[in-house]
Order: C-alpha cells, then structure tokens, then sequence
C-alpha cells in the first residue's frame, strides 16, 4: 500500500491522516511536502493521525522529527495520534518519544492545542 495523507481541521487545529508505509522515497517524500506545504500556508497546530499507518522505517520516523523541528522553529506545534505499537518501539529506541506529545484520543488531542 502506498502512503497517502489527507489533511482536514478541527478548531483550528491541521489534522493529518497518514496512511499505508512511511519509508525511504515516497513515502517520507510525501509526509516532507504535506508538512512544507502546511507551514508555508501558516499552519501552526498539526496533528498526524497515524492510526493507519501500516510501517515506518528509520528515514520515515527521521522525517516525522524534522516536521517536528520545522514545525516548532516556526513557533508551531506537531503532535502525534494514535502512533502503532511499532511506532512507539521507535520512538523509546531511538530516544524520540521526548520530542513528541502523543495521544489515543482525536477531541483530547485537538483541545491540547489550546
């Protein structure tokens, strides 16, 4: 399955619904544009649903840490809902899990931006 993502908003709040593989090439290239996209539209407030996301690799989980920074350097916000088990494996290893805010629950999530 290739990846896809989909964009909606809720109070004001981007949510990004993240679906299929997150790996080197497409899929990172395309989480890397949704982001840019976002932030040079002035987005502050995104949230990445990644409950169907099917696998991520090291150059996926390396691009969700670099929308992190991009987002934060521009005075935003970048959260996490519902990350997949293997997910939050990755993000423990690699130490990660200090960067992102994470949550299992779409309407507690978006009132956290408040």
């Amino acid at each position: 399955m290739s990846a896809t993502a989909t964009v909606r908003e809720s109070d004001g709040v981007a949510i990004v619904d993240l679906a299929g593989r997150f790996t080197l090439g497409d899929g990172s290239n395309l989480l890397r544009s949704t982001i840019k996209e976002m932030v040079d539209g002035g987005r502050k407030k995104i949230l990445l649903n990644l409950a169907d996301v099917s696998y991520i690799d090291s150059s996926g989980l390396a691009e969700m840490a670099s929308a992190f920074v991009t987002v934060s350097n521009m005075g935003g916000q970048l959260k996490l809902l519902n990350p997949q088990t293997r997910l939050k494996d990755l993000l423990q290893v690699t130490r990660l899990y200090t960067l992102f805010v994470t949550f299992t629950d779409e309407a507690e999530a978006v009132k956290s931006f408040s």
